[in-house]
């Protein structure tokens, strides 16, 4: 959606999307906005509930099926496993996903990597594509005003326009930018705890070769799990950005993660988007088709 200063000030149930990468204040504004009226969609709970739940609870019990006590009590139906995940713990979710590597230190072999990230883009897009339908849930049963969708940081990498024309149509996008002198602490700060990503497979076939030849290995099962998170992280940082860029110039309006860090209340944050869009009206951008390729991972 796009709008004047004066229609967002006076959009009576409004509904944003927040774009950005993981760390840049996504679920800091979906928390703040959600104790003001507003409705969280979280795309990762959404994911792990209801796309993902079932894949969850299949990988928990094939490991519990190598603990014979475990074993017998679940042949026997003697015990239940449930997957609790929360909209600020989505363990389970990253659980599932895993890292590639050594199986050794819990990583994984290509082809189970390859096919559970397969499994995770799809559950996004359901996810996202459920967004209209959760709008109209939030004011017709839940009785919110207000809707914050807040996103998972590999939206840009689905390569799924209708996703995007989906989410323009019933929200605001509002892209969360990192300032070039603060890429670096939050790279640092990825780096720091790896957790498992989702990589396009283009980008992913070539960062693995790369690696590899880097680190003067030869498969994929030599791979330290948490060694290559931490090298491939920068590489998907900013092959990542040109995408963000690419979806909020013609569909959205960006704002730094340095000013989402100042936002204290949901005043700040209204104040804050409508500086976007003011920013916007005074400079506008021309649209691009679709993101540029990648200098690591040309399709």
């Amino acid at each position: 959606m796009r709008f004047t200063v004066d229609e967002f000030r006076h959009w009576e149930n409004r509904s944003i999307t927040l774009l950005g990468m993981s760390g840049v204040g996504k679920t800091y504004l979906s928390a703040l906005l959600r104790r003001n009226d507003w409705f969280h969609y979280s795309g990762d709970y959404r994911i792990g509930t209801r796309y993902l739940d079932e894949p969850i609870l299949d990988l928990i019990k094939s490991k519990a099926m190598g603990v014979p006590f475990l074993r017998d009590l679940l042949r026997r139906d003697w015990i239940a496993i449930q997957n609790k995940i929360q909209v600020d713990d989505l363990g389970p979710v990253l659980s599932f996903v895993g890292q590639l590597g050594d199986p050794e230190k819990n990583g994984l072999s290509l082809p189970e990597f390859n096919r559970r990230q397969a499994m995770y883009r799809q559950a996004e897009i359901q996810a996202m594509l459920d967004v209209p339908e959760f709008i109209d849930k939030a004011r017709r049963i839940y009785g919110y005003r207000h809707f914050v969708n807040d996103v998972g940081g590999s939206l840009c990498e689905l390569d799924e326009p209708a996703v995007m024309d989906l989410l323009a149509k019933h929200t605001l996008i509002l892209y969360i930018r990192v300032p070039q002198p603060d890429e670096i602490k939050l790279i640092e700060r990825a780096q720091s705890d790896p957790k498992p990503l989702y990589f396009r497979p283009a980008f992913l076939k070539s960062a693995i070769k790369d690696y590899l030849d880097e680190q003067g290995l030869e498969y994929v099962a030599d791979v330290d799990p948490n060694d290559f998170t931490r090298w491939v992280f920068p590489r998907l940082f900013h092959s990542r950005v040109p995408r963000y860029e690419a979806i909020a110039r013609p569909l959205g309006y960006t704002v730094e993660s340095t000013e989402v860090a100042a936002v204290r209340d949901e005043q700040d944050f209204l104040d804050l988007v409508e500086a976007a869009i003011a920013r916007k009206a005074d400079a506008p951008e021309p649209p691009r088709d679709g993101p540029p390729a990648d200098d690591w991972a040309a399709e």
